[in-house]
């Protein structure tokens, strides 16, 4: 499994998140730092990845256009990149059940 993590999310989650997601980047790593919501929807839907954000329009994405990609949604408001890492690292069971559930669309993380 491999996260796309949005502009409204730190950079520094792709190598804090290595060891479990390796193959995971940043919309600013892939030269999406300024990029629209439908330009990166594109590229994570393209690109096989799960975009994680905290941009509630995503899950109205989801919602409306279904996946790919899934979307998983932190509503933690506003914590710092090791809180986001700590809560995505204790919902590992949660983040592999959802990438295989075919009909998931987006997954809420608080």
């Amino acid at each position: 499994m491999k996260l796309l993590f949005d502009q409204n999310l730190s950079r520094h989650l792709v190598a804090a998140l290595g060891d479990l997601f390796p193959d995971s980047s940043h919309t600013s790593l892939l030269g999406l730092g300024e990029a629209t919501d439908s330009e990166i929807w594109r590229k994570a839907g393209t690109g096989d990845f799960i975009l994680v954000t905290k941009d509630a329009d995503f899950r109205q994405l989801s919602l409306v256009l279904g996946p790919p990609p899934k979307v998983v949604w932190i509503r933690s408001g506003n914590v710092s990149t090791d809180a986001v890492a700590t809560l995505l690292r204790s919902h590992v069971a949660d983040l592999e059940a959802f990438s295989m559930d075919a009909e998931a669309v987006f997954l809420a993380l608080s």
